[in-house]
């Protein structure tokens, strides 16, 4: 196990569709679409993140730190997921699926989910909606609006890269995804902010770990974002040899999984984090888990904590979880 600084880690990611979910920010909607802003004026005064494979919680202080009371818009960034053939249909139940729920000072508050289209960092949802294409859709709604276009329409959109044809055509954009909610922080005072959802399920089996897979830009990329070290692979190429020799077979089932969290989004609030911990629940205690942090302390056979003081996130958090048969 290895933890070094500057990252910490959380939520589980599609196969070859990487998702984040992210820090509450301040927010406005603007031209383009939903922005990110900062405040001066309210302050993070504790954040407690826990993070396992079946819920996802995180408790927040924030105290309004002028003597007006502030009403504002705050968002909550949900993962990223590129449209296209592999992916229609996830979006058609993706809110109902993860369960968000937020409380304000223990009472349940109302939220509005935004969906946008981007391509190459470019909101298209605007030009999506002149031509009647919603902006996240799966199959066969999807195809039914694209159906309806003129062939001039689609040589458009494929010439701006927002769909490809392969024989058909098919999405190309990302849909971008935020919770958002109106929020009064009253003068002066502090409130507390829960999250709570259920983090999709997700990973590979197998994910080249092996040896001849680490010398590979892959397998250098993971060891970089995951902060593995060799003691780990060491760790890690014992437990493959053992049990390869206990089930006298060439090939040993293991599931990978990567987490993410996007914590940089935190800093938007006036000062640093006063008050910041972190747990990460690898789920079994057989599994192996590596991750980059500084001072985080094992409290439990699979729960880990990392605290840390007026903490001024700057980077995300990158998790990776091994885990070893039997499987359900």
């Amino acid at each position: 196990m290895s933890f070094r600084p500057n990252a910490f880690a959380l939520l589980m990611f599609l196969i070859n569709a990487p998702t984040a979910f992210a820090n509450d920010s301040v927010a406005e909607v603007g031209i383009g679409g939903l922005s990110l802003t900062e405040t001066e004026d309210i302050s993070m005064d504790a954040e407690d993140l826990y993070v396992s494979q079946e819920r996802v919680k995180v408790v927040y202080r924030f105290t309004n730190t002028s003597t007006s009371d502030i009403e504002t818009l705050v968002a909550f960034p949900l993962p990223d997921l590129p449209q296209g053939e592999e992916t229609d249909g996830y979006w058609l139940n993706y809110a109902k699926d993860l369960d968000f729920k937020t409380l304000v000072d223990g009472k349940p508050v109302a939220l509005t989910l935004v969906q946008e289209a981007f391509v190459n960092g470019k909101n298209v949802s605007l030009r999506l909606a002149q031509l009647k294409i919603p902006a996240a859709s799966g199959y066969p709604d999807l195809d039914v609006a694209l159906n309806a276009l003129t062939d001039g329409q689609k040589s458009a959109l494929q010439k701006d890269g927002i769909l490809s044809n392969d024989g058909s055509y098919h999405a190309s954009w990302t849909v971008k995804s935020t919770v958002t909610r109106k929020q009064l922080f009253p003068a002066g005072k502090t409130i507390k902010v829960e999250h709570s959802y259920k983090p999709w399920a997700g990973g590979s089996v197998g994910g080249g770990l092996e040896l001849p897979y680490r010398k590979e830009e892959w397998g250098q990329v993971q060891k970089k974002k995951y902060c593995i070290e060799n003691s780990w692979y060491a760790s890690f190429d014992t437990r493959i040899a053992k049990a390869k020799a206990d089930s006298k077979e060439q090939y040993v089932p293991y599931n990978v999984v990567w987490l993410s969290y996007i914590l940089s989004s935190g800093a938007n609030w006036r000062g640093p984090i006063k008050d910041f911990r972190l747990v990460i629940d690898k789920g079994k205690s057989n599994s192996m888990v590596s991750f980059c942090g500084e001072g985080v302390k094992k409290i439990s056979d699979t729960q880990f904590e990392l605290r840390k003081k007026n903490f001024e996130p700057t980077s995300d958090i990158n998790v990776l979880i091994v885990q070893f048969g039997p499987f359900e």
